[in-house]
């Protein structure tokens, strides 16, 4: 299946109504309207950190205080961010009954702050701290301040409880996530490259389970050629913003002449 009509949004808003069970995957892109920066392309956080010396647990094992620098500045800009049209737009998706989960690769909680409640967190959350060395955790709010670097009880520095390179996805994540994917009628994914593994086997596996699979991003992705059914270019608070106003019409769950 391939958009052949001449308005994509629409015809993505029609595979939506008709076959419901929507499940989003959503990256980096999805934030930047919230003034969060994206970690590839034009200035991106790996443009200013490379994320050899700054994003891997071998890094913030060997030099924690280094690798804070970059911490510092994450935690600051997702706190001051809040949630953007597109977040709020999957929201009432949700809570239309279309969308059922929003499995996300983000770490900044802005899904849960414009509502969605189904939200798998594939690498964790900026609100927690954890000690890779007694395993305590703490609200990162309780133990952190700008400037600062945040220590557990037992002294040692405490690392966020964010999926770094060289770290597994929790175990739980990636189950739950897979699952979805297998059984969504519809996969929408929303600002994400697909280039990072294991998040980008799942629009595959979707694909492969049956699913539509409809990418909202400005550019082509990896996924655009092969996997994508639907390929929505904008914005994504332009795009889904106008796929909510579609659904919310009556006439949108007709189906095609």
């Amino acid at each position: 299946m391939r958009a052949g009509g001449s308005d994509p949004i629409r015809e993505a808003a029609r595979i939506l109504a008709e076959r419901g069970n929507a499940v989003v995957l959503t990256g980096a892109g999805i934030s930047v309207e919230s003034g969060i920066p994206s970690f590839r392309g034009a200035q991106g956080m790996w443009e200013k950190y490379d994320p050899m010396e700054y994003a891997t647990l071998h890094a913030f094992m060997k030099s924690p205080r280094k690798v804070w620098e970059m911490l510092s500045e994450m935690v600051s800009v997702c706190g001051f961010a809040a949630p953007n049209a597109a977040h709020k737009g999957l929201a009432a998706l949700e809570e239309m009954g279309i969308v059922r989960a929003v499995i996300t690769q983000n770490v900044d909680g802005l899904h849960q702050a414009a509502g969605s409640r189904r939200v798998i967190e594939y690498h964790g959350n900026l609100d927690e701290l954890i000690c890779v060395y007694c395993w305590k955790r703490y609200p990162t709010r309780e133990r952190w301040a700008p400037g600062s670097v945040p220590r557990c009880d037992c002294r040692k520095i405490l690392k966020p409880n964010v999926v770094l390179f060289g770290e597994p996805i929790p175990w739980a994540a990636q189950v739950q996530a897979e699952e979805e994917a297998r059984t969504a009628g519809v996969l929408v994914v929303v600002g994400t490259s697909a280039q990072v593994s294991p998040a980008c086997d799942i629009p595959r596996i979707a694909k492969e389970s049956g699913a539509a699979v409809v990418e909202i991003n400005p550019e082509a992705t990896p996924l655009s050629g092969n996997v994508t059914d639907i390929h929505l270019k904008g914005s994504a608070s332009e795009v889904i913003g106008k796929m909510v106003r579609l659904l919310k019409d009556p006439a949108t769950r007709l189906p095609k002449g």
